[in-house]
């Protein structure tokens, strides 16, 4: 099993900055892929922002030249560094890990969430 603490969420105003780290710790095997998503109140869960074990980043068309995704694999902490934040960005954030085993078999693993509130 893999725990995720977020940690770095709270209130900005609007074209500030934040940034959110996660930390994996427990039964680490081969994490693969880890990532950002969001959920604001009445939508679905989004992906944000994703980055595998080989840096090849992925990011949502409406963060692209925001938000900037980082990883150290030394530490399996994840980075995200929010800039120019919208009222739209308010949302719960979920770290999120992805492990591959040995018979290529994915395990997902999930944050507890960290709010983030873009407002003036």
């Amino acid at each position: 099993q893999v725990q995720l603490v977020e940690s770095g969420g709270g209130l900005v105003q609007p074209g500030g900055s934040l940034r959110l780290s996660c930390a994996a710790s427990g039964s680490i095997f081969n994490i693969n892929v880890m990532g950002w998503y969001r959920q604001a109140p009445g939508k679905q869960r989004e992906l944000v922002a994703a980055i595998s074990s080989g840096d090849s980043t992925t990011y949502a068309d409406s963060v692209k030249g925001r938000f900037t995704i980082s990883r150290d694999n030394a530490k399996n902490t994840v980075h995200l560094q929010m800039n120019g934040l919208k009222p739209e960005d308010t949302a719960v954030y979920y770290c999120h890990a992805r492990e591959v085993d040995t018979t290529y078999t994915n395990y997902d693993y999930w944050g507890q969430g960290t709010q983030v509130t873009v407002s003036s």
